[in-house]
């Protein structure tokens, strides 16, 4: 008896099965949704940092921030951390302000951390209450710009294109 199946047959059957994995795919994905924070005030807070300083967002009013969560085990974060150290130094004079949000339960490993990679921004540690301000933080990194009015004009996730950041906080920093 011979089992086997003619090609023809298993290139349509392929063929079949591939079209109707996309047509589910394309009737039951869900569509991107918008990020309801962009366009809009930043949500305020105030937060002790590492050093004991308050770092309170509204009175942030008049620079740009790039406010980022991340945290200690996160390696996207660990990745943009220098970036942001250079860009807190080559910017600031400017009006940037970079704000870190770490998301680890224990601010030890933090604060070595921001000891030991020489990080020039405010830390401050956050929880389950900032992360809801900002729509649930799930996923590590996140990482909002606010231009100098307050209002929330980029929203990056994962690993980003740091280049792309960089030019759209230079746009910022170049309106008045």
């Amino acid at each position: 008896m011979d089992l086997r199946i003619p090609t023809l047959t298993l290139k349509r059957t392929a063929r079949s099965a591939v079209l109707l994995a996309l047509a589910i795919g394309v009737l039951y994905a869900a569509p991107p949704k918008p990020d309801p924070l962009r366009n809009k005030t930043a949500p305020e807070f105030v937060r002790t940092d590492l050093a004991g300083h308050p770092v309170d967002l509204a009175a942030l009013r008049g620079r740009v921030v790039l406010l980022n969560f991340w945290a200690t085990w996160c390696a996207p974060c660990q990745v943009e951390i220098p970036r942001f150290i250079s860009w807190q130094s080559k910017y600031a004079a400017d009006g940037l302000q970079i704000i870190g949000v770490s998301m680890d339960d224990d601010s030890a490993p933090v604060a070595t951390l921001v000891r030991t990679r020489g990080v020039n921004y405010p830390v401050v540690m956050g929880d389950e209450e900032i992360g809801l301000l900002y729509g649930g933080v799930l996923g590590l990194p996140v990482t909002y710009l606010i231009d100098r009015q307050g209002i929330v004009r980029a929203r990056y996730k994962g690993e980003a294109d740091l280049g792309a950041m960089e030019s759209a906080i230079q746009r910022l920093l170049r309106k008045s």
